[in-house]
C-alpha cells in the first residue's frame, strides 16, 4: 500500500487506509509469531501442498517459513523461473515463496522480498541467515511505492496480498515500472464474481482477513491490463478455501474465490 492517503479501489469504494494498514500489520504479525492462532484462512504446509507446492521443495527450505505460509494459490508453474533471474516477491511474509524462488534461480540469481510488516521481515531475515541464502534479501515497503529500481526485475510474484491493497491499479503500475521488457508477473489472489457491498468493502477487519478487498474479477483484470501488462492466463484455485463461517458466507453470496494468473510486460 502507498505512503500517500489514497483511498480509492478500482470500484471507488472508500476505506480508511491507515486503519487498514494497522489491522493488516497486526494480523500478519500474528501469522509470523503465532501461526497456531485461529484465522479466517488456513496456514502451513498442508495448505501449501494442497495448493500445488512440491513436497521436495518444502523439505529444502526453512520449516518455520512454511508454518507461517498464508498464500491462496500456486503459480510457480506459471512463473517458470530460470537460473540467474532476478525475482521480486510482493508481500513476502515469512519468506516461503522467496525461499522456493531461490531454489529455482540458484546462487547466480537474486530474490527480493518486500513487506510492510516488520515481524515478517525480521522472521524471514533470520531464517535466510540461518540457511545461508545470501542471494535473498528483504526490504520494508508498501506495494504501491516499491523500493525497487526501474526495469530491474525479470519476474514479479505475489500470493494473496494485492487484495489487501486499497489502490490496486497503483500496485500494478509499480509492477510494470520495476519489470524489464517482456518481464513476467505471476500471482495468486482473491477476487469476487460481483461487486461487494459497502458494509463489506469499507470494513477494514474484513479487508485484513482477505475478504473485503477482493476486487470484482473484471475490474481486477482491467487494473492489470491498464498498467500495460498483457494477461496470458487466469485460472481458478479450487483447492483454496476459507475457514470461518463469515468468510464462507461471503464466498457463497459474492463468489469470492482464489485465482492465479500470468501476465507479461508489453
Amino acid at each position: 500500500m502507498s505512503t500517500h492517503a489514497e483511498t480509492r479501489t478500482p470500484s471507488t469504494t472508500q476505506v480508511d487506509v491507515e486503519e487498514l494498514r494497522d489491522k493488516v500489520k497486526e494480523m500478519y504479525r500474528l501469522v509470523a509469531e503465532e501461526p497456531e492462532t485461529g484465522f479466517h484462512f488456513e496456514l502451513g504446509r498442508a495448505l501449501a501442498e494442497r495448493l500445488g507446492y512440491a513436497a521436495a521443495d518444502l523439505d529444502r527450505i526453512p520449516s518455520e517459513a512454511v508454518a507461517s505460509f498464508a498464500g491462496v494459490g500456486y503459480h510457480a508453474d506459471l512463473a517458470a523461473l530460470r537460473e540467474g533471474e532476478t525475482v521480486l516477491d510482493l508481500g513476502s511474509g515469512s519468506g516461503m515463496d522467496t525461499f522456493v524462488a531461490a531454489l529455482a534461480v540458484g546462487s547466480t540469481g537474486r530474490v527480493i522480498g518486500v513487506d510492510m510488516t516488520s515481524a515478517q521481515i525480521e522472521k524471514a531475515s533470520r531464517l535466510r541467515d540461518a540457511a545461508g541464502l545470501e542471494h535473498v534479501e528483504y526490504r520494508a515497503g508498501y506495494l504501491e511505492a516499491l523500493p525497487v529500481a526501474d526495469a530491474s526485475v525479470d519476474v514479479v510474484l505475489s500470493n494473496g496480498v494485492i487484495n489487501l491493497c486499497a489502490d490496486k491499479a497503483r500496485v500494478f503500475a509499480e509492477v510494470a515500472r520495476v519489470l524489464r521488457p517482456a518481464g513476467r508477473l505471476a500471482l495468486s489472489d482473491i477476487v469476487s464474481a460481483t461487486e461487494l457491498p459497502s458494509n463489506i468493502s469499507c470494513n477494514t477487519t474484513l479487508w485484513a482477513a482477505c475478504i473485503g478487498g477482493a476486487a470484482q474479477e473484471d475490474r481486477y483484470r482491467a487494473a492489470v491490463e491498464g498498467a500495460g501488462l498483457q494477461l496470458l492466463t487466469i485460472r481458478e484455485n479450487d483447492q483454496y478455501r476459507f475457514l470461518s463461517r463469515s468468510a464462507q458466507g461471503a464466498v457463497r453470496d459474492y463468489g469470492i474465490r482464489s485465482v492465479s494468473l500470468l501476465a507479461v510486460k508489453n
